[in-house]
């Protein structure tokens, strides 16, 4: 019985040092996995090959005289966060900014409403909250 009562602690402090080893051992090898692949990537980047070709796919970089095309599907044509269409027309306003900037000034600093209640003036040419702005067409080249 003695035997057992003296042995006991030590067989159990015995046994929790080799999981406390095969736990860092596996961590070892997690980490050496991890310095070998650092490794690889650092060797990459040192080619100028792998760079060039990042550079080109990432960035769409080209050499002087190269030409870039990109071609795009009509299927897949670029739209709005509503889903409208994009429009390829040219389009312009017809806002006087400075008139809007001094406006939205003056009412803001002038008004005793709390600032949830305060609406932006329209200005001539300005298009109201909630409308869409007309189109406008360049002028025809050809007239």
């Amino acid at each position: 019985m003695m035997f057992i009562v003296v042995l006991a602690p030590s067989l159990r402090i015995l046994v929790e040092q080799r999981q406390q080893i095969a736990t860092l051992q596996s961590q070892i090898a997690a980490t050496k996995t991890a310095v070998g692949d650092l490794t690889n990537q650092k060797a990459r980047w040192s080619d100028p090959k792998y760079i060039e070709a990042l550079a080109r796919e990432r960035l769409d970089y080209v050499f002087p005289g190269e030409f870039s095309y990109l071609i795009t599907d009509a299927a897949d044509a670029p739209t709005t966060a509503n889903g409208q269409p994009i429009s390829d027309k040219l389009q312009s306003t017809q806002v006087d900014w400075v008139k809007s900037l001094l406006s939205s000034v003056f009412t803001a600093g002038l008004t005793d409403a709390p600032a949830d209640k305060i609406v932006a003036p329209i200005i001539i040419g300005q298009t109201p909250p909630g409308q869409a702005p007309p189109v406008q067409t360049p002028p025809d080249q050809n007239q």
